[in-house]
């Protein structure tokens, strides 16, 4: 399963790093790529960043680029989000995702509880 960490209260411009571990069944999940979602109170679910399996490509949502990185340790089945000069428009439950099949929301095999980033103004 997905586990999520690191979710709090911020104030504008501050940083969070939200952690991620990955397992299902005692098997680890790193043929898949993983990534993050976010949902704020009131809107659909969106894509926030996305890491290939081995780790070589990323790819964020236009609005987090030069703000958020992504990365994994395959060794210790975790993938992390450090986020850095948060908006409050950054404000929303952020889930943890894992697909081996093509990169959207329909198709994700494994979805992590939300963890909560509220950024205050």
């Amino acid at each position: 399963q997905l586990q999520a960490f690191g979710g709090g209260l911020v104030q504008a411009g501050g940083s969070l790093r939200l952690s991620c571990a990955y397992s299902t069944s005692g098997r680890s999940l790193y043929k898949y790529d993983m990534g993050w979602f976010r949902q704020a109170p009131e809107k659909a679910r969106e894509f926030v960043a996305r890491i290939t399996w081995n780790g070589e490509t990323t790819y964020y949502e236009d609005s987090v680029k030069g703000r958020f990185n992504i990365s994994r340790d395959n060794a210790k089945n975790t993938v992390d989000l450090q986020m850095n000069s948060l908006k409050p428009e950054d404000t929303a439950v952020h889930y943890c995702a894992a697909s081996r099949a093509v990169w959207h929301i329909a198709t994700i095999d494994y979805w992590g509880r939300g963890t909560l980033v509220t950024v205050s103004s």
